[in-house]
């Protein structure tokens, strides 16, 4: 086989890899369309919950009986296969491409410079509502922090990540209309508290300046 067509062969066999390959994958499993991975992420969730706060295992712990396992499991597929006399795996080959530590450590970046965007669009261009809704919101993680520790935080969000884009796929319609609804009540009410406070407010500032 020429050099050309070893090239033109690893050109077709060579997976490319995009953001929006990832984003596709998340997508599905967010929405459940692929099954396998939807189980295996709640069942890995479960486990490590279940081996940290009912058993009390400590995170290295965990982590060290996981690798002794996965090295365990390696060895004696090696193994299985000398037997049956086939050759093993070569694994020397594995490794982590430079693309996709960048891809990664673009992701982290763009995540950072959207939550340091989000707190200054709320905290200084943003209505006074949407402020004490995000200080609300924030309130309510501190006390549910306080509430339970973190990991069993981050398995409740898991769970509640796969669960919450799912539900609201399938009753998108009625749950427009209920934000609809809360959209119009809000307004009702900021109207009434921006005539009977803010405006009010607001004059008496400018009648004093005038006094003065």
């Amino acid at each position: 086989m020429s050099s050309e067509t070893k090239a033109e062969t690893q050109t077709l066999t060579t997976p490319s890899y995009s953001s929006d390959v990832d984003n596709g994958i998340v997508k599905d499993v967010v929405l459940w369309r692929r099954k396998k991975i939807n189980i295996s992420v709640l069942v890995a969730a479960t486990a490590a919950w279940v081996l940290m706060e009912v058993f009390e295992f400590n995170f290295l712990t965990l982590i060290s009986w996981v690798a002794i396992l996965g090295l365990a499991s390696i060895f004696l597929y090696a193994n299985m296969l000398r037997l049956l006399g086939k050759e093993p795996p070569n694994l020397l080959g594995l490794e982590v491409s430079e693309k996709t530590t960048t891809r990664i450590a673009h992701t982290v970046r763009a995540w950072i410079e959207e939550g340091i965007r989000w707190l200054f669009l709320v905290g200084a261009e943003k209505e006074w509502p949407v402020f004490v809704g995000a200080v609300a919101g924030l309130l309510s993680l501190s006390y549910l922090g306080s509430c339970m520790d973190l990991l069993t935080l981050v398995y409740m969000g898991t769970l509640v990540g796969m669960a919450v884009p799912l539900t609201y796929v399938k009753n998108e319609d009625k749950i427009k209309r209920f934000v609809e609804w809360l959209r119009e009540k809000h307004k009702r009410y900021y109207q009434i508290i921006d005539e009977k406070t803010i405006q009010k407010i607001k004059s008496r500032i400018v009648k004093e300046k005038k006094t003065e």
